[in-house]
């Protein structure tokens, strides 16, 4: 069977998991995402050359996927709620990512790592997007009063830290890191 097809398979498989969750309510005996990747990990342990080909064919179906999710979000957000999240939605995100940095530090303490290249990691993990992207917008569907607020921090996170980190990550690895001899 092409790859292609098992992508299909394993893409519709997982649409119903999912489906059948939300239909069953709270008589579903089981969690439709985390039998998602329950299957990905069973197909990882039993056939890792078809997971891998089948990986990639899940990357380049992402690509597009990914501008679908982007260009949701941004058709969903409401303008005046991002000006208005302004200086305490920027202050909420660098909190946020002052604990992300020390998170990242303290977890790459045991490692071979030096002090550079535990840097560059903590800049390295500076940027949000796809998970505030994908994420943002559940308190709004689920028509809590406060979504509009949450999609905005949300975007407002993307729209800082997205470049921030990329230019942080261009401007530094040449300095933090350093190119292994094979």
């Amino acid at each position: 069977m092409r790859d292609t097809i098992k992508v299909l398979l394993l893409l519709g498989a997982s649409f119903a998991l999912v489906a059948l969750e939300k239909t069953l309510g709270e008589r579903a005996l089981f969690s439709g995402l985390l039998a998602v990747m329950g299957m990905g990990v069973t197909l990882l342990k039993t056939n890792a050359p078809v997971a891998k080909r089948i990986s990639g064919k899940f990357s380049k179906l992402w690509v597009a996927a990914e501008i679908w999710l982007f260009v949701l979000v941004g058709a969903t957000v409401n303008i005046r709620y991002l000006f208005s999240a302004g200086l305490s939605g920027m202050l909420l995100i660098t909190a946020a990512l002052l604990f992300r940095m020390l998170g990242v530090w303290m977890s790459t303490l045991g490692t071979d790592l030096s002090r550079k290249e535990r840097l560059f990691c903590m800049i390295a993990y500076l940027p949000k997007a796809t998970v505030q992207a994908a994420i943002g917008a559940i308190p709004l569907a689920m028509g809590l009063g406060s979504g509009e607020t949450i999609l905005a921090v949300a975007v407002l996170a993307i729209i800082l830290t997205a470049p921030l980190g990329a230019l942080g990550i261009e401007l530094s690895y040449k300095r933090l890191l350093q190119k292994q001899q094979s």
